[in-house]
Order: C-alpha cells, then structure tokens, then sequence
C-alpha cells in the first residue's frame, strides 16, 4: 500500500531507494490487520530477494531467505533477519527444489512465500504445495498459474472474454501439409511459439513456407528443453511491433485495478534490456483501450495479486492484441513504483493477507517519467557471454534507484542469471528522464566481470530510441554493428582502476606505494588492457 489508509485516494511519492514515506498512524492500522503473516520466506535471490527483503522489514514483519551454496554469502543472507540453507548451487539443487523450500519454510515457521520472479514463481506445483502446508503464497491461485501458463488456453480464454488475440492457430496437427495450409491461411511471416514457454524460448519467426517445418522442430527441441514441454502453436508476425504490458492487481474475488502501461520494446533476443513507464507510444484514448484489455484478461481467471498482462502493439493501425499474462511480479517493477509512488511488494503483501487491501483504481494516478536499464555482467563484444567472477569494486550513482544483489566483493556466478543491477532513472519528462540515467550510468563503477555499460550509453545516446520511435526491431536496426571504441573501453577500465588503488589503498596510510601497485585488482586492471589493446 501507499502507507495510507485503504480510503485514501492519494498516492504517496517513491523517494526512489524503494522506501516509501508512511503515514504512522494508517501504518500501524495495517499492522493490526496482518497479525496472521508476520514472518516472510523469500524463495529467490540476487536483487529482487534483496528488494523483497527491505519492503518485508520496512513493514515491521520477519524476512527470511533461503541460499544455495554459491550465495552462502550473498548480500540477501547478509541483509534477511533469517536465512536458510537449501542445496547446492545449481538451480535444481536450490532454487527449483519444491521439497527443499516447503522444508525450509516449516523449519522456520514462516506464515508466507513470496516467490520473486523467476525459478518457481509461476509453478502451479509450487504454490499447490504451500497451500498443502498452510503456507500463504503470495500471488495468485494454482488454477491460474496453470491456466496462464498454457499459452494455447490463455489465448482461448481471453478470446472467449472479448480480449483481442494475434491471429492464429491454437490446435497444430502433425500432418505437414494441413500445417503448411494453417500457415498459408494465417499469413507469413509468423512466429512459432511455445504453448508453455517465455522469455523469447521455443520461439521461432518463419518467413516462407520453406522454414516452417524446421522452425516447428527446432521450437520443439528448444521447448523441450526448457518446458519440458514441446507444444508450439503459430501466431501471426505483427509487423514493426511495440511491445507494452499493463500492471494490474486482483484480489481474487472478480475486482481487478490497473497501473497503467510499462514500454519494454527495446529487447535484444526477446530479453527485454530497457523498460519505461509511460510508453511514448500510447496515447489517453489507446492507453484507456489497451488498459482496460488488461482489466478484462485478469477478471477472466479471478485474478489475485500482481500479475502483468502482456500486449503486442502495432503503430501503423494502433491495434493491439494479447500475448500473454504473468502470474508474477516483473523484473522492471521499479518504473511503474516510480510512476505511481507504490510500493508493489507491498501491495501484494497486503492482499495476499486481506482482499480488502485491493487498492481502489482512483487512488492509482501516473507522474513523471521513469526509465529502467539492466546492468548485465556479460561481453556485448564477445556476443554477450557472460562473465563472471569477483566484482572488485562496485558503485553507482546517488541520484538514481539502483536495485542490486551484490556489492564490492561479491561474486558473480555462472550458475544464475549475470544481471548486476537495475539502474532507474525518474523525470518530469522522457528527455529529462534519459539526460539524468546517461549521466548517472557515467558515475558506475564497476570492475571485475565485463558488463554492458557502454553497450547502455550507446542505446540512451541513439536519435531513434530518444525520439520514442521504436520497435522491437530496434536492437537489430540500431545495434547490430554496434563495438565498444577503444578509447572507451580503456577509460572505463582506467577510471575503474582508479576505483581499486582508491579502495584498496583506503586505510592502508603505510603501506608502500608499490604494494599497491603490485596488487592483484591492478594486475588484473593491466592485462584487461593488453588485452583491449590486441583486439584493437
């Protein structure tokens, strides 16, 4: 909630550090609501376990976090009131381990899980077990997981409740010919698409009829691997597509709200890399018809909590049309908080504890401009691998949110995702908004794995992504030839070197000069440069 009372109509401003500025009294007339959940495990990691975390003990309850052992000494366990260790380091052993998790939360005696995004937060299995154990998860039922999950049935049922789908084919047979026919009557391109899938997974564009049967197995394959699961079906490829998601909120009893729209078209791979909120594509009328879409495909599933529903958008006719709907909260949440002066962890606290706490629409308003970027520890030179290792050296800029998992000294891992951080910037305006997070990604200093910082500034510096005419083509238009410069490369590592003397020095008044010199950071700082300067 805003910190106010559920009556209020009147949002209360982000300070933009994820803390909100509460009205004490109406604070502990929450409290008093929620004697039944005073103590959350936090089934996730890195950042979101980390921003999870502050909201559960802003509101004066117990945060606990489960750890692999690769985050035995992660800035999350650091920061939870408990933590509890779950397996070994890879996702499966950990993170993915449903008998692990119900496990921990019993021996901790936690009231409620909140899943983060990512690992098991969609998995219908996941929150039918909690629910087995009396455990509160927080987010919506497992009949909507499972119907939202399935692309083929999510489709249906958001057609059979009046919510404009792409065209195409929900039932794919196996006779090549009556597919191609499909195909045909559908028209190319099209994209073949994992029922169970996300993330761009199991997906595949198709221009002629001469790709079509090896997209479909190559789709298969790809979702077989990653969903278990190797049902596709076709939809038709909306040309220069914008890609725009509504926020929306259930309390699982038919009453829906929305908090407007978030623009995630900049995308590399169908990974989303930029997000902001409003999208400069939406005008007041498109922006009440592609909202009020949202409000129709939560109310369709009774939805409860924080759930995003997916829009393809199309700027030559200004049509839309569903994709799909995540039963869980986004990585690029912190725009629409921004936007709104909400605290969304919050919001979904509150209503897993109370429907009543369902916020009422006119208190929802929208202010300014805010723009996300994902700090990724990847080699955008190197075709993005990613890297991992110690982070030396880790800072960023006051000015701007930064939600983050680690800190200098952390490491990062090849078992999980690389992203670092989430850089947010908010304005009165889109320009404002893109001149302060330019300016802010020039005071991060990172060193230790290579990142996608530069990569960053060149998107925020291209005409075409300020100008707000954009698709999800962009990356591949505006990027594709895109390399670090050389006097670039070498004067962020020149200026993170600096960082590491800086830092390693500190406190250290006698210790030799040459110890310094001598230290493995700078080493380390001296071959990243005689590398820099071969590939030159």
């Amino acid at each position: 909630m805003n910190g106010q009372s559920h009556c209020s109509k009147e949002a209360t401003p982000f300070n933009g550090d994820g803390q909100e500025r509460l009205d004490f009294t109406a604070f502990i007339g929450q409290l008093e609501s929620m004697k039944n959940l005073k103590r959350i495990l936090i089934a996730n990691r890195g950042e979101i376990a980390v921003r999870i975390i502050k909201t559960v003990k802003k509101m004066g309850l117990t945060s606990i976090v489960v750890y692999s052992d690769a985050d035995r000494n992660s800035l999350a366990v650091k920061m939870a009131d408990e933590s509890i260790h779950i397996g070994g380091s890879s996702p499966s052993q950990s993170y993915l381990n449903i008998p692990a998790i119900v496990e921990a939360c019993l021996k901790t005696g936690a009231d409620a899980v909140h899943p983060g995004y990512g690992f098991l937060s969609e998995n219908e299995s996941f929150a039918r077990a909690l629910e087995e154990n009396g455990i509160v998860f927080i987010g919506p039922t497992p009949e909507t997981i499972s119907a939202m999950g399935n692309k083929i049935e999510a489709r249906r049922i958001m057609e059979a409740h009046g919510v404009p789908v792409v065209p195409g084919n929900n039932d794919l047979p196996s006779d090549p010919a009556a597919i191609a026919s499909i195909a045909s009557e559908i028209g190319y391109p099209l994209l073949v698409k994992a029922r169970a899938g996300g993330g761009g997974r199991g997906m595949r564009l198709i221009q002629s009829e001469k790709e079509l049967m090896d997209g479909i197995q190559s789709a298969r394959r790809e979702a077989a691997s990653a969903f278990a699961d190797d049902g596709v079906f076709l939809e038709k490829f909306v040309e220069t597509p914008r890609h725009i998601e509504i926020q929306i909120f259930g309390d699982g009893q038919g009453n829906c709200i929305h908090l407007f729209e978030r623009e995630c078209s900049i995308q590399r791979r169908h990974q989303k890399i930029i997000e902001e909120s409003p999208s400069p594509a939406l005008g007041p009328s498109e922006r009440a018809s592609i909202t009020e879409a949202a409000l129709k495909a939560g109310r369709a599933v009774n939805y409860r909590g924080a759930g995003t529903v997916e829009f393809v958008y199309s700027d030559s006719t200004r049509s839309f049309y569903f994709l799909e709907m995540n039963t869980r909260l986004q990585v690029e949440h912190p725009v629409t908080e921004e936007v709104t002066g909400r605290d969304l962890v919050r919001d979904q606290i509150l209503v897993a504890m109370d429907p009543s706490h369902l916020p009422d629409q006119r208190e929802i308003t929208q202010k300014g401009h805010s723009m996300e970027v994902r700090l990724y520890a990847e080699d955008p030179s190197e075709g993005f691998i990613p890297s991992a290792g110690k982070i030396h050296r880790f800072k960023t800029p006051s000015s701007l949110r930064v939600d983050t998992g680690v800190e200098s000294g952390s490491e990062v891992s090849l078992f999980y995702d690389p992203m670092i951080a989430k850089i947010i910037a908010t304005g009165s305006k889109r320009a404002e908004t893109i001149a302060n997070l330019r300016q802010g990604l020039d005071d991060v200093v990172l060193f230790g794995p290579r990142s996608n910082l530069e990569y960053l500034k060149s998107i925020l510096e291209n005409p075409q992504f300020q100008s707000g005419d954009f698709s999800t083509a962009f990356i591949e238009k505006e990027m594709s030839d895109w390399k670090p410069t050389t006097s670039e490369s070498t004067l962020e590592r020149a200026r993170a070197a600096l960082a590491v003397l800086y830092y390693e020095g500190a406190g250290k008044r006698n210790r030799a000069r040459t110890g310094v010199w001598a230290s493995d950071s700078f080493q380390l700082w001296q071959k990243s440069l005689a590398a820099e300067k071969t590939r030159a």
